[in-house]
């Protein structure tokens, strides 16, 4: 994905004390197989900064939102602190396939290797804890505020497919892959931190493709 300085510049959130808070568009991974790599946010930081950069968590190529990295290595342990729960609330929005017939639902389901190359949910697998809310409902689908309450690998979009409403645009967790969308409709939309301090609240704006898809589909976005 092409990204020039300006564009990063627009994205950031919030900069303080060696903490850098992006709003990741899709289509880009957070980080790159090598600090060389250009097709990542980590590399174009750095070119910002003039330095290091690290990343304190990590966001799918496909999902978009809230992105923390910090200018200082000490500070990944710290923040990294922070976004766990109940320190930090992370919530995220994802638009999924089917009308759920509950509003709120919370899934304790461990998650492993459930064959040699694919993740899923493993009674063998590490503990994994995820809220849904649904936010609004068509006639097919539903807007779902999902909260990650810890942070398993893929967590969100397997534990909405072992509910049965895997994400619109999800390949990997859904039986036959879903190609109504050009990416998993999932969002890094909300952080609320409970340690005291600064920042208490970020928010990044849905994605335009999410809001259009949302649209579409008949579906409220949040503000």
């Amino acid at each position: 994905m092409d990204l020039t300085p300006a564009d990063i510049e627009s994205r950031i959130l919030w900069e303080q004390e060696g903490l850098l808070v992006f709003d990741k568009p899709h289509d880009i991974p957070s980080t790159g197989r090598q600090l060389d790599d250009p097709d990542c946010i980590q590399w174009h930081l750095m070119q910002r900064q003039g330095g290091m950069v690290w990343a304190v968590h990590q966001l799918d190529a496909d999902t978009s939102g809230l992105n923390l990295f910090v200018t200082r290595r000490e500070l990944v342990a710290v923040h990294h602190e922070r976004l766990r729960s109940p320190n930090g609330t992370k919530t995220y929005l994802a638009i999924v396939h089917g009308v759920p017939e509950w509003t709120q639902q919370d899934v304790d389901q461990p998650i492993g290797h459930v064959d040699a190359r694919s993740l899923g949910v493993s009674p063998e697998g590490k503990a994994a804890r995820s809220r849904f809310r649904v936010h609004s409902r068509s006639t097919s689908h539903a807007l779902v505020e999902a909260k990650l309450l810890t942070g398993r690998t893929h967590q969100l979009r397997i534990h909405l497919s072992w509910l049965g409403h895997p994400l619109v645009g999800e390949e990997w967790y859904r039986e036959s892959p879903c190609g109504a969308h050009p990416r998993q409709a999932l969002h890094a939309w909300r952080l609320v931190f409970a340690d005291g301090r600064r920042p208490e609240v970020l928010v990044a704006p849905v994605a335009p493709d999410l809001v259009a898809l949302a649209g579409r589909l008949g579906l409220d976005v949040p503000d």
